[in-house]
């Protein structure tokens, strides 16, 4: 995918006569009846905080790389997708092709799970910190010893709070079953595991190794679907296979790469957080379109 980072990104939509539902920290979602319109914008969340700095192209990543994974993985669980071709939108829609085209998906509307299901293939990032402190992640007891980035076999499953602003905070699998129900917890932690391990599998015939990710899940006429970003470098963290070595921070085809730079800076990463410059902006856009050209190309 090409992509100028040069090119002026566009931070928020602005579509008259449509009725606006919500503004998150990438996407615009309007509200269509029964059905909703995500569109995923340039704007870049770091440490929780929408960054004033865009990123270019980076909505279209977003969604045509969920496009590529809800199609690839929809034998594993129903996806909310109706169409992501501006074209077969509503012609009030298509008066606004050039905010949504590529970036944009109509979907069905769902009862939303309020937890994020996270799991984790890999040491990293606060289930590193945990583990140092604890033994355990999430109040999962893992094995003496283990180092960062270190593999795990079997992946874990770890269940967040979802929050609109501030961090989402780790809950126990009781919380998340006392929230949405026994069986519905055990059918999204099964089904995340299962998304997991069929994603890793294909990330790493092509050189990524998928160390972690959140999925989200919603619920209509009774059956769970996956609903929001599937498996992306917002929601993912990606590290190239060759040269991975435990007992280290790994280098990263997603937004960790903004995050460092960050942690370079006197900020106490509250909002307003501070503008990019250019060569990160530059340096971000190629990570991102470097992911989703390895991820959707041949095994190698």
């Amino acid at each position: 995918m090409k992509i100028d980072p040069t090119a002026r990104p566009l931070l928020q939509t602005d579509l008259p006569g449509v009725k606006l539902w919500k503004r998150g920290k990438v996407r615009d979602v309007y509200d269509l009846g029964d059905r909703l319109l995500v569109v995923a914008t340039d704007r870049l969340s770091a440490f929780d905080v929408v960054l004033p700095t865009g990123i270019p192209g980076k909505g279209v990543v977003l969604t045509q790389l969920s496009l590529f994974w809800f199609d690839l993985l929809r034998e594993v669980v129903e996806n909310h997708v109706v169409s992501a071709d501006v074209s077969d939108y509503d012609a009030n829609l298509q008066r606004f092709r050039d905010q949504l085209e590529g970036r944009s998906m109509v979907v069905v509307k769902t009862e939303v799970l309020p937890v994020e299901c996270v799991v984790r293939g890999y040491l990293v990032g606060s289930g590193w910190k945990d583990y140092k402190a604890t033994g355990a992640v999430c109040g999962i007891a893992l094995p003496p010893g283990l180092r960062e980035s270190d593999r795990l076999d079997p992946p874990i499953f770890t269940p967040a709070t979802k929050a609109e602003t501030g961090h989402d905070e780790n809950i126990p699998f009781e919380t998340m079953e006392a929230t949405v129900g026994r069986e519905r917890a055990a059918e999204a932690r099964r089904t995340s595991l299962e998304l997991y391990r069929r994603a890793r599998a294909h990330a790493e015939a092509r050189g990524i190794i998928l160390a972690d990710t959140k999925f989200e899940f919603g619920v209509r006429q009774g059956r769970m679907m996956w609903i929001d970003e599937a498996l992306t470098p917002d929601s993912s963290r990606f590290w190239p296979r060759e040269g991975y070595a435990p007992g280290r921070p790994q280098p990263s085809f997603d937004k960790q790469f903004v995050r460092d730079y960050l942690e370079t800076l006197d900020w106490n990463k509250q909002p307003p957080g501070p503008e990019l410059p250019p060569e990160v902006v530059a340096r971000t856009v190629e990570k991102y379109a470097e992911a989703f050209e390895r991820l959707r190309g041949a095994a190698r």
